[in-house]
């Protein structure tokens, strides 16, 4: 069977690979010059970083079990350490009560609780209830802590007023997660339930996230198959509902008897032959949101402890920053600085987007400077890195949008959406690297997997996580 895969990220290359190892060889375009998609890793000065913060954690034993197989020994367990920065105060996340109250004083505090209980007895009528991201939170937290700890941090990544914001975002990144279930792991620490969002440990390449799909292309590459780089594909070549195969940028067709797509949604659809205009136009009213990475490369070996840090003053631009001093030695090696990366997202109209790299680098160092986090007197090296369609909008109401084109899909024969830009959904790595071990039991073992099923909220049947001696069972 011929099997072309377009996008050398985490699911495209998850896919190839258990199709190498099942005797398929695989095809697979990437229209970049290297392998990873979002969480590949770049040489900066002499040191290896990744796309911003990419922490690996799976429970479940397929994710875990192909990441082990690929990586085997090279990897670390790194402790997580990360803090939301609010007004010069560096907040430990997830919240934890005794740490808020010390730092937003008793005054504050006050309100924040009276917040909570006014809507834990008289819920607002007006917020949305759960159906937006501003409801779901405020009926969880309290309208105080909403404001401080979750809206403005929003606000920047979307691009959108809470309340135009879907509560899918909340269900899926905070869960079941409240200021009641902050309150019990305060008191109870370890002994209690430990909820998904309060993972303090996980496993990291020793050779930086990339490393993982790097390993991949070379298995798929040494058992047969082709991963070709720097090679972007036009559109899927269908008729009607069967797939033929793609189109490079060149005009050159080149036959498949079925096609994976991890191209983000809205391009593969738009170009697609005999689309209905109801699908087109539900199809376009779908958008990705842009980041651009600023690197620093400052001149200090001890700048914060933390992995990275959210930050949500509303007076500064960027929304997160990475210390990728605090990952792991590997990535550094004898090198004496800390690289720093700054993230700001944006929509591709905004003028930032247009910003030439110089201007960025110093909207960086001011912004830093400004959070407090590096001294102005510390000099550094800069380096921009832009990220088009990197994150998958989940405006109020997108699930009507989707569906649609989802029913759409699903029909055409030989067709498989996956990641985060192919299907649209706001994937971790372990979600897609699941999606692209399904999406091949599909197409070798005829398994009939519902991949639009899989998201940051599906539930594993077999749990296991992965720790310094690798796989251990933890139920279910």
């Amino acid at each position: 069977m011929k099997i072309g895969i377009i996008g050398a990220g985490p699911a495209g290359l998850a896919c190839a690979y258990k199709l190498s190892a099942q005797g398929i060889n695989p095809e697979v375009y990437e229209a970049g010059p290297s392998v990873g998609g979002l969480a590949k890793s770049i040489k900066l000065w002499n040191q290896t970083v990744d796309l911003g913060p990419h922490r690996f954690f799976s429970s479940d034993r397929r994710v875990n079990e192909l990441w082990l197989e690929v990586v085997g020994k090279d990897y670390s367990m790194v402790d997580r350490l990360t803090r939301i920065l609010y007004k010069g105060n560096l907040y430990q996340y997830p919240l934890k009560p005794g740490d808020v109250m010390g730092k937003l004083g008793p005054g504050e505090t006050f309100r924040c609780l009276v917040s909570y209980f006014k809507e834990y007895f008289a819920p607002e009528a007006e917020n949305g209830g759960d159906e937006t991201f501003e409801g779901w939170v405020v009926k969880r937290f309290g309208r105080r802590l909403y404001e401080i700890f979750f809206k403005t941090y929003s606000e920047k990544l979307w691009g959108l007023p809470c309340r135009e914001l879907d509560a899918d975002f909340a269900v899926q990144r905070i869960k079941k997660f409240s200021l009641i279930e902050a309150l019990k792991s305060s008191v109870l620490g370890d002994k209690g339930k430990k909820h998904k969002t309060l993972v303090d440990r996980f496993a990291y390449p020793l050779g930086g996230t990339g490393d993982v799909y790097e390993r991949m292309a070379a298995f798929v590459s040494e058992r047969g198959g082709a991963v070709n780089l720097s090679t972007p594909v036009r559109r899927v070549v269908n008729d009607g509902f069967h797939v033929r195969g793609l189109e490079l940028m060149d005009g050159t067709v080149r036959e498949y008897e079925h096609m994976v797509s991890t191209m983000p949604l809205t391009q593969l659809v738009s170009r697609l032959d005999g689309v209905s205009e109801p699908v087109l136009a539900a199809a376009k009213s779908l958008r990705f949101r842009n980041t651009i990475l600023v690197y620093l490369n400052v001149h200090s070996s001890d700048l914060f402890p933390d992995n990275w840090i959210y930050v949500h003053s509303p007076e500064l631009l960027f929304g997160r920053i990475t210390n990728f001093r605090n990952w792991s030695p590997s990535l550094y090696g004898s090198e004496e600085t800390s690289i720093l990366a700054l993230e700001f997202w944006c929509d591709e109209g905004d003028d930032i987007w247009r910003w030439e790299d110089e201007r960025l680098i110093g909207l960086a160092k001011d912004e830093i400077s400004r959070a407090g986090l590096v001294k102005a007197d510390i000099s550094s090296e800069g380096y921009v890195h832009r990220i088009s369609k990197c994150y998958p909008v989940y405006s109020a109401g997108y699930k009507r949008l989707l569906k649609p084109v989802e029913d759409y899909l699903r029909k055409i024969e030989g067709l498989t959406v996956i990641g985060r830009y192919g299907s649209f959904k706001y994937n971790n790595q372990d979600h897609s690297i699941l999606m692209g071990i399904l999406a091949a039991d599909n197409i070798a073992k005829d398994a009939h997997n519902d991949l639009w099923a899989i998201n940051t909220d599906y539930e594993y049947q077999e749990s296991a996580v992965i720790t310094e001696t690798g796989l251990v069972d933890t139920g279910g």
